[in-house]
């Protein structure tokens, strides 16, 4: 869980995955989106797959980077478990 909460700390890759809930996408189209160098966004992707937030699927010569939506459901619970019960 320390990886996730080291991943989810930084803007840059709270950005991505939220660019990545609205569709798959490669490399490429995740450095268009950021003034930052590619080596820095291949930096924040490979930290996002090291806490399984992100997957990574080679097609041809692109990577296209997905939102591992069952990361994303766990850690959701893990959060509701600390929500207070009403008496």
């Amino acid at each position: 869980m320390n990886i996730v909460f080291k991943a989810l700390n930084d803007p840059t890759r709270r950005e991505i995955l939220e660019m990545l809930q609205q569709k798959d996408m490669t490399a490429g189209e995740i450095v268009d989106k950021f003034h930052i160098s590619g080596p820095s966004i291949s930096h924040h992707l490979d930290l996002l797959k090291q806490a399984k937030l992100v997957t990574a699927e080679k097609d041809g010569q692109f990577i296209y980077y997905s939102l591992n939506t069952t990361v994303v459901d766990e850690i959701m619970k893990w959060f509701l478990q600390f929500k207070s019960k009403k008496k």
